[in-house]
Parts: C-alpha cells; structure tokens; sequence
C-alpha cells in the first residue's frame, strides 16, 4: 500500500501540505523548530523535482505559548486570540528561517470562512496562491484566528487545508497528524485497531470505525479529517492523511516506505 502512497504524490504537481499543531508541538508544548528545518528541506526537495507546494500551518497557539509562557494556562476567548496573535508573529519567524535556509521565500495568508464564500475575495486567494508559486515561493496559510469568531470561523485547518486545495486546484492534500492514518478505533487507546490503508467510500468507512474526541493541541480529530477528504475527493483531488512526527515524513512517504491512509477519487 506505501508504493500506492508514493505513486500519488509522485503523480501531483500541486500538493498541498498541512501540519496540525501536535506535528509542530514539543512534548512541553513549545515550536518544535528541528522538525520546521527537516519539513523545509523536504519541501525542497520536492520543489526541485516539479512540484508546487502549499503549507497550510497550524501552530499559532503553540507559537504563543513559546513566546508568553505566562498565558499558557488562561482560557478566555480574547486572551486565546491575543496569543495567536502574537504567536502567529513567531510561527512565521521560524518557518522564515526553515525555508530561507533552503534559499527559499515564505508568503503568509490568514483566512477566514468569509474569504471562501466572497467570490471576489476567493478568486483574489487563488491569484495570490498562483502567483506565489510560480514565482517560487512557498504560501503558508492559517486562519486568522485572531479576529474569527463563530460566524466566520472554519474551526479547524483539515477544512482550510480542504478548500485551500479546492480553490488552488491542487492535485493532493497531504494531511499530517499525530497518528499514522485512519484507524478503526484510536489506537492509542486500542491495541487491536487496525489502519485503514485505502478509503474508496466514504460512508463504508464511517461504519468501520470509531471516532474519537479532539486531541490536546489541536481543534481537530479524525472526525474533521473525514470531513477534509469528503470535501477534496468530490473535486477530484486525492487526500493522504499521515503522521508528521514519523521521522523525515514526506520522504518517506515519497520513497515508498511511510505508512498512511489514502483516499482516493471514486
């Protein structure tokens, strides 16, 4: 089944990357700035090989966190804004490193719903998005969540990953998580769940498995990664979801070697 992994980010020009934020997160919370280096230099690699590449970064919190200790423990709404606010400064700083360590420029967009649904702001993403690209630069991209509130908040970058993909016309959304894949329970918590290799429907799937709660880190769970691979497959684009902390990730799964669960279009 890896072969098949590597065969679809081999067939893709544009892929796009997500990384969640326990990919981006130390075991104490703060930026896991060794794997930010490894990620860029892969990204490189693959640069150099004909592909175009999207990062959609999540990690604003945990950037936050690095940057103010002393509000790691505070819950309310606008101190948890102000935090991504200033950690979003800091996410960028280090991912402009990573990259520009790989003779590489960084473009920031922040998103919200509102973006995606105003067709003259979505058409501006996909221009902006193009031109980065062809100019050799790498888009990373994160919601704004400094300003969202409710009504205009996506909720989580597995659907930002997911319609970034969409508007971008992007050939593979690679997912990376804390888990090796889709499973058919949590296997951190269940020795015999079993991956789930390939995903050819959908609502099969969803009778095969157990969905758990969100993680500590992150917005999301297996539930939004479902939602993210419904949402690509029906415009054609394949989805891998795979675990960012595995060592050397994408060259990995590139090689053939990684494990993962691909959905693939019907």
């Amino acid at each position: 089944m890896s072969e098949v992994i590597s065969q679809a980010l081999k067939d893709a020009r544009k892929i796009v990357i997500k990384i969640g934020s326990n990919t981006l997160a130390k075991a104490d919370g703060t930026q896991n700035t060794d794997f930010m280096s490894s990620f860029a230099k892969q990204c490189a690699a693959l640069i150099k090989d004909g592909k175009q590449i999207v990062v959609v970064s999540s990690g604003a919190q945990v950037a936050g966190v690095s940057t103010v200790n002393g509000w790691a423990r505070k819950k309310d709404v606008h101190y948890r804004q102000a935090l991504c606010s200033i950690g979003q400064v800091e996410l960028m700083h280090q991912w402009r490193k990573a990259f520009g360590a790989e003779n590489l420029h960084i473009g920031q967009l922040l998103l919200t719903k509102d973006d995606f649904e105003n067709e003259h702001r979505s058409l501006n993403i996909r221009n902006t998005l193009f031109t980065l690209v062809d100019e050799g630069v790498v888009p990373i991209i994160n919601e704004n969540d400094s300003v969202s509130f409710d009504e205009i908040k996506i909720g989580d970058n597995d659907n930002l990953s997911a319609l970034t993909a969409i508007l971008w016309s992007a050939d593979l959304l690679l997912l990376f998580s804390d888990i090796d894949g889709i499973y058919t329970d949590n296997p951190k918590t269940n020795p015999q769940a079993k991956l789930i290799e390939k995903v050819d429907s959908i609502p099969e799937l969803r009778k095969e498995i157990t969905i758990g709660e969100t993680n500590a880190f992150g917005t999301g769970g297996i539930e939004t990664k479902i939602q993210a691979a419904k949402k690509v497959t029906e415009y054609g684009i394949q989805m891998i979801l795979a675990n960012g902390g595995a060592e050397n990730a994408v060259e990995t799964l590139y090689a053939g070697k990684g494990k993962g669960t691909l959905f693939q279009v019907k």
